[in-house]
């Protein structure tokens, strides 16, 4: 059902979408998908969370990193998660869907903020972790944006490898360094 729901939002986008037309790929019955997930919102929401899996499960790994190469294990990570062809489709369709609607950008705002940036905040030892969470990651997702969703050149056509050289140290200063 996640991976229909993931297709219905990346074809649809998050109005059009439906708890129909997500049960129709999933072959099951509309009251199955509302047993397990609730509404539309909800189900949503289980979809970013599914999409973002490996991100929320690699900031777990991060843990044994130190915090002076946080910077380029956590860029790597993330374009790692993006580069990943099977992973991109929901991602895209996620920020699509939340550029464009209020409540898909609730949603993924309140995941990004409870599962992704608290994590990485709680990793620092900072008076203004919440804020350096937040530029490190408003950097990184802005490039994906441009990136992946609006493909502009030459940023879509880099290897992934020169933006993980070219963002590691910036995403490192946001985390850890100083005025």
């Amino acid at each position: 059902m996640l991976a229909s729901a993931r297709a219905e939002f990346a074809g649809s986008g998050y109005d059009r979408a439906s708890i129909r037309a997500i049960a129709r790929g999933a072959d099951v019955n509309p009251a199955l998908v509302h047993h397990y997930f609730g509404t539309k919102e909800q189900v949503f929401a289980a979809a970013v969370a599914s999409a973002a899996a490996p991100a929320t499960q690699g900031l777990d790994a991060e843990a044994r990193f130190a915090a002076q190469e946080f910077g380029e294990s956590f860029t790597r990570l993330f374009f790692g998660i993006w580069e990943n062809p099977e992973g991109r489709a929901p991602l895209v369709a996620i920020l699509r869907s939340a550029m464009n609607n209020d409540t898909a950008a609730a949603i993924l705002r309140r995941f990004v903020a409870g599962e992704l940036l608290s994590r990485v905040a709680g990793g620092l030892d900072a008076p203004d972790a919440e804020l350096r969470a937040e530029l490190a990651a408003a950097q990184l997702v802005g490039v994906a944006l441009l990136r992946y969703v609006l493909r502009v050149e030459p940023l879509a056509a880099i290897p992934a490898e020169e933006l993980v050289r070219r963002l590691a140290p910036v995403v490192q200063h946001h985390l850890t360094g100083t005025d």
